[in-house]
């Protein structure tokens, strides 16, 4: 079971997720602020961080950012609690490093659905079967590591970056909808959240980039996303 460190300044939901986590076996931290919650899992170093937006003092996208630029935490998977439901507002969580996102007032089942999805995601670095694809094209997925190689480059990725790019590789040359890439890399397939996908899909690209001249990654407009494992020269 997991470590997961709450943070929100409604003591009714820190209560309510705190029970309902502790119902499945994990130990459960909370704290009422973002300074006690960033505190805490530096202590901790917990599987899991449940954090609010809006609360005094430090907000949750502060405590996010502080999170993944601490390098002895920064891997740590963050799940957003907020009342703000907005694109605008789930892009600058997503760029801010969130992992995912649930809207307050949330169901208790759709909860415990992510935060399984995240700690499974998260638990260990991807193991790959021997069907599976790894170097296809001008890329090398490196599973123990959660990189890729582009030519002789290495390029770190998150498990969630490195997930979709798999799900690209293993299916290269074919577009791969929102809603597969939903339910191969989250684990669910909410029709609400596709949003969660371009952000992640738009920070795997930049990696990409900087790495080569070439697009691997090509927006199939109403159809989701393709591989070029050769790229588009760019």
């Amino acid at each position: 079971m997991a470590t997961i460190v709450i943070v929100d300044d409604d003591p009714s939901i820190l209560e309510l997720v705190k029970i309902n986590l502790e119902m499945l076996g994990h130990t459960v931290i909370s704290a009422p602020d973002g300074e006690t919650g960033y505190a805490l899992v530096q202590q901790h170093r917990p599987e899991l961080v449940v954090l609010d937006v809006m609360m005094p003092g430090v907000d949750g996208y502060t405590v996010c950012q502080r999170i993944r630029k601490n390098s002895e935490i920064k891997d740590v998977p963050v799940l957003m609690l907020t009342a703000l439901g907005v694109v605008d507002d789930k892009v600058k969580g997503f760029d801010a490093g969130v992992d995912d996102y649930l809207v307050k007032p949330f169901e208790v089942p759709e909860l415990m659905v992510r935060v399984r999805a995240l700690l499974r995601r998260y638990s260990s670095a991807p193991v790959a079967t021997v069907t599976e694809i790894l170097s296809i094209g001008d890329l090398t997925l490196i599973p123990e590591n959660l990189e890729v190689k582009i030519a002789e480059k290495k390029v770190k990725l998150t498990p969630t970056e490195f997930e979709i790019l798999n799900c690209l590789v293993q299916n290269h040359g074919q577009a791969i909808s929102l809603g597969k890439l939903l339910q191969d890399v989250w684990g669910y397939s909410p029709d609400d959240d596709v949003e969660t996908i371009r952000v992640h899909v738009r920070h795997l690209r930049s990696k990409l980039e900087k790495a080569s001249p070439k697009k691997y990654i090509e927006t199939i407009y109403g159809g989701g996303y393709r591989l070029h494992p050769e790229g588009i020269s760019g």
